[in-house]
């Protein structure tokens, strides 16, 4: 189907069909001693999700022509570090949490090591997808793709803000504005900006458009989140298929408990429409992206 004619509801849920078929070829099935891992591997990732990370991937791709195949393959990587991130989420030594995307959580369905071994392996699994000469061509845009994605995922990105997010539980005084900020930051902002950013690289774009495809993830990362603190302060488990009213009852600082409902929402529309203005740089091929930002501050899960 033309992507100029259909909504972004359909190019998301075509999207999503598309990346579960990869991921389905991506993740080793179940067989010998090794059946019980990748079954969980596999009962994390694939179906279930919005698909926002590998989305944009899609379609930061679609901008510069890049291979659907390229570009699925990435979206995919992506797809399996956002499962991985989940999995340990969950466990009772980080949010404890039973319910994920509507169903049980890894550690519920299976156990905790095999939930843990599960995160483990589809982290190492997105890298090896990356690095794969299938992903692209050109050695120096797979090293380019694994670069960016350690530094998004790792230390310096989502698991320093998880880090960040388990000591403010613990602090003596809540978070301020601007702690807050940096918390969401690395812990949801930096992946979804790498998943922004990764189809200029697979296209080889000029820097002005790469950086442009940055930053318009980076707002869309932060308006993100704003929107999962309003989820999970006013709507039901049912509606958002995990259990919410966790980040009040756990007495979490986020924009939410500091703002109060409607300054947070006023954030996030800011946030959104400085998204819209980064991709004045494209033409209408960005407009399922530019649609995207309003989308995430909209969604009811």
């Amino acid at each position: 189907m033309d992507q100029h004619t259909i909504g972004l509801a359909d190019a998301m849920a075509d999207a999503a069909r598309a990346m579960d078929e990869g991921l389905d070829q991506l993740l080793p099935r179940p067989e010998g001693g090794e059946a019980r891992l990748f079954e969980a591997m596999r009962y994390s990732t694939i179906g279930g999700g919005k698909r926002l990370r590998g989305f944009l991937v899609l379609e930061g791709s679609r901008q510069f022509n890049v291979s659907h195949e390229s570009a699925l393959r990435v979206a995919c990587a992506i797809e399996m570090v956002h499962a991985y991130s989940l999995i340990h989420d969950d466990l009772p030594a980080m949010d404890d949490d039973d319910l994920r995307r509507g169903k049980p959580t890894s550690h519920k369905a299976f156990d905790e090591a095999t939930a843990i071994l599960a995160g483990d392996a589809l982290q190492t699994q997105a890298f090896h997808v990356l690095a794969g000469e299938e992903t692209h061509p050109d050695p120096a845009v797979r090293i380019e793709l694994v670069r960016l994605l350690a530094r998004a995922a790792g230390a310096r990105g989502m698991v320093a803000g998880q880090a960040l997010d388990m000591a403010a539980e613990q602090a003596a005084q809540p978070l301020d504005e601007s702690q807050i900020g940096r918390l969401q930051l690395l812990k949801t902002g930096k992946l979804i900006e790498f998943s922004a950013e990764a189809g200029a690289v697979l296209g080889k774009a000029p820097g002005s458009l790469r950086m442009a495809l940055g930053a318009y993830g980076r707002e869309l990362g932060a308006a993100f989140q704003i929107a999962d603190d309003l989820l999970d302060a006013t709507a039901t488990a049912e509606q958002a298929g995990k259990a919410t009213g966790k980040d009040a009852g756990a007495g979490k600082a986020t924009l939410v408990s500091l703002l109060g409902l409607e300054r947070a929402r006023i954030q996030a529309e800011r946030l959104v429409e400085q998204a819209r203005r980064h991709l004045d740089l494209f033409d209408e091929r960005a407009d399922l992206l530019r649609k995207l930002a309003t989308y995430v501050i909209e969604r009811r899960n």
